[in-house]
């Protein structure tokens, strides 16, 4: 499903960036200035996907930017990203959707990517009670490590595996509705509520600034310095299109 891990970064297309552990950093600079270098937005939002090793995280993320689908399995090595950019509200959005590895060896390398995020998209597969138990865990990282305002869905993904179904639907949206976030279940095989639920975070997010124009919270505005974020107004308030 993700790539297969490498020792250094090889010439790739503008639109998939990986960084091998040796050279992960929250502040790098070859990315910042990869990003100053296309201004051709008005927006620019960072989205991080997270959760458990192996719910589908990497097949998600390319079903989303590339309409492909693979079924073999190798794992995420640091952190990966793709850029794909949308028009929602009349405007230009650029999203940069990180593809974090899922295993606590390297958790100390993808929560560094946390800081700056407006989204998160915390996945858990339905066939794995693990998986489902851990959304607890990742939560709090979130919590910890990244901007107060930041937005959350919870995604229960390979909905298409119904016959090994071991997460009830109702448990996922039970928790979501605990946790604050609101709840998708997604397939990524078979392009169930992929797109839906990255244009429902985009809303969300838009939302969030737009309400706080009042306040101009950095953490919801963008108006933090740094690459992860433009230094734009926010958009004007409008309900999800999904």
């Amino acid at each position: 499903m993700a790539e297969s891990p490498r020792e250094h970064v090889p010439h790739q297309p503008s639109s998939a960036v990986c960084f091998p552990l040796q050279m992960a950093s929250a502040t790098d600079s070859r990315y910042g200035q990869k990003e100053s270098s296309d201004q051709n937005f008005d927006y620019m939002f960072k989205i991080l996907i997270i959760g458990n090793s192996s719910v589908g995280k990497t097949s998600f993320l390319f079903r989303y930017a590339d309409d492909s689908f693979t079924p073999a399995f190798v794992s995420t090595v640091g952190i990966d990203f793709k850029v794909k950019t949308i028009y929602r509200n009349e405007k230009r959005i650029k999203l940069q959707i990180w593809d974090t590895a899922g295993q606590e060896r390297y958790r100390t390398i993808t929560t560094a990517y946390y800081r700056g995020a407006m989204g998160f998209i915390l996945m858990y597969d339905i066939t794995n009670e693990e998986s489902f138990n851990a959304v607890q865990d990742w939560s709090t990282q979130i919590k910890t490590y990244s901007w107060d305002n930041a937005q959350v869905l919870l995604v229960g993904n390979k909905c298409d595996m119904e016959d090994e179904r071991v997460v009830a639907s109702e448990r996922g949206r039970q928790l979501a509705e605990h946790l604050g976030f609101e709840f998708f279940e997604a397939s990524a095989k078979d392009n169930i509520n992929v797109k839906q639920t990255f244009e429902r975070l985009v809303d969300i997010i838009c939302e969030k600034m737009s309400e706080s124009l009042d306040t101009a919270d950095p953490a919801v505005t963008g108006v933090k310095p740094g690459p992860q974020l433009t230094d734009q107004q926010a958009p004007p308030h409008q309900d999800c299109a999904c």
